[in-house]
């Protein structure tokens, strides 16, 4: 796992909070909470991405 996955999700966290304060603020709810939405699933596929490379290198190691 890089230092540069960390970063990439701190700024999607980022971009997301701002972009849902400023659709909040403009009385844009459901595009705020669809903003949301959509960078969690972004983040999480991310991970998961990540979690299967993980799951790889363990069965290359133990030979399953």
């Amino acid at each position: 796992m890089d230092v540069d996955l960390i970063f990439k999700i701190a700024a999607i966290g980022i971009l997301v909070a701002v972009l849902n304060q400023v659709l909040s603020r403009a009385g844009r709810d459901e595009q705020a909470m669809m903003t949301t939405l959509a960078g969690l699933v972004v983040v999480l596929m991310m991970v998961v991405r990540e979690i299967a490379s993980l799951f790889e290198l363990v069965k290359t190691l133990f030979g399953l």
